[in-house]
């Protein structure tokens, strides 16, 4: 496992349903004793009759909501739900990462603010590291890049 050290603190919003109580506390835990402040959104105790939209869209507005380059972690079951959620705020783009490839894919070419994770799917120690791998990288501010994310928002304005 990597683990890195920051240089600076860094606002994390944080969400999740039951599927992903308790490594949304070992994510918290982990990146407070780094240093980041991190604005818990719950689930704050465990009950299976929970729902992932109230946890996640609150995360992702959180961050939408923020000073630049505040960042998200949405966690559920697979991922994919939180992800939707998160990605119906204004201002979100929120991957689904499987692996520290997409994650750091999704910072450099889609200058990503909320990764979502699927607590069921991986480990808590392969989770940390798709987490610090997305915390970590920048946004390449590639060209191309910066042009079809403007595509997707003005299409978000504009329904155009």
């Amino acid at each position: 496992m990597r683990l890195a050290l920051y240089t600076g603190a860094m606002r994390i919003h944080i969400g999740t349903d039951h599927a992903g109580f308790e490594l949304k506390e070992f994510l918290v835990d982990y990146l407070v004793e780094q240093g980041h402040v991190v604005v818990d959104h719950g689930a704050y105790e465990y009950d299976s009759s929970d729902d992932y939209p109230e946890f996640c869209i609150d995360a992702a507005e959180g961050v939408a909501d923020d000073e630049p380059g505040t960042l998200g972690i949405v966690i559920g079951g697979s991922g994919n739900g939180e992800q939707i959620a998160a990605n119906k705020v204004e201002g979100i783009r929120a991957i689904l990462a499987w692996n520290n490839e997409t994650a750091i894919l999704g910072r450099e070419h889609n200058n990503a603010n909320v990764i979502s994770v699927g607590a069921r799917q991986h480990s808590n120690e392969e989770v940390l590291e798709m987490v610090l791998a997305f915390l970590e990288t920048p946004f390449s501010g590639s060209e191309r890049h910066e042009r079809r994310i403007e595509m997707i928002s003005d299409y978000e304005q504009s329904g155009n």
